[in-house]
């Protein structure tokens, strides 16, 4: 399996690294289907202020969070493997 290695801001990171670990990320649609307010929700159930819209759809954009059948995002696998290790990683 070969990774292509990808350029992640901090703030990305920290949101990816909130998703290894069991969080989630909510979200909210307007009447024409767009994705309007996204909520990242940790493990432990705070909100993780660094999950703003724009930082929302680059992860998108890349593959890096994915949603199944309108269900809350979570990371994937190219997610998992991109994501830097940190001492706190479980």
């Amino acid at each position: 399996l070969r990774v292509k290695i990808m350029n992640i801001s901090k703030a990305e990171q920290r949101v990816l690294h909130a998703l290894a670990q069991g969080g989630h990320i909510r979200h909210k649609r307007n009447k024409n289907s767009k994705i309007v307010e996204v909520m990242c929700i940790t493990r432990d159930g705070y909100v993780l202020s660094d999950c703003t819209l724009p930082i929302f759809a680059r992860l998108r954009r890349r593959g890096l969070i994915m949603s199944r059948k309108g269900n809350p995002y979570r990371i994937s696998h190219l997610g998992r493997v991109s994501v830097r290790p940190q001492l706190d990683n479980k």
